[in-house]
């Protein structure tokens, strides 16, 4: 037998609700515990920059401005 559309919506709804209600559940998370960790590092502020650079370099020129 097949599933309804309406069957099968409310089977994603159960899971999606028990994988919201896992993902908050009591913990605070990996980017709370990276958070902070790289404070002072001079490798990760090279890191930063070099990326900016990439970046930045990386824009499209803006035909407007010539």
């Amino acid at each position: 037998m097949q599933e309804t559309i309406e069957s099968r919506l409310a089977r994603v709804e159960r899971e999606l609700a028990i994988l919201k209600a896992k993902s908050t559940a009591g913990s605070p998370g990996w980017i709370s515990k990276v958070t902070g960790s790289f404070r002072d590092d001079p490798e990760f502020e090279e890191i930063l920059r070099l990326g900016k650079e990439l970046r930045d370099a990386e824009e499209p020129e803006d035909p407007k401005a010539n």
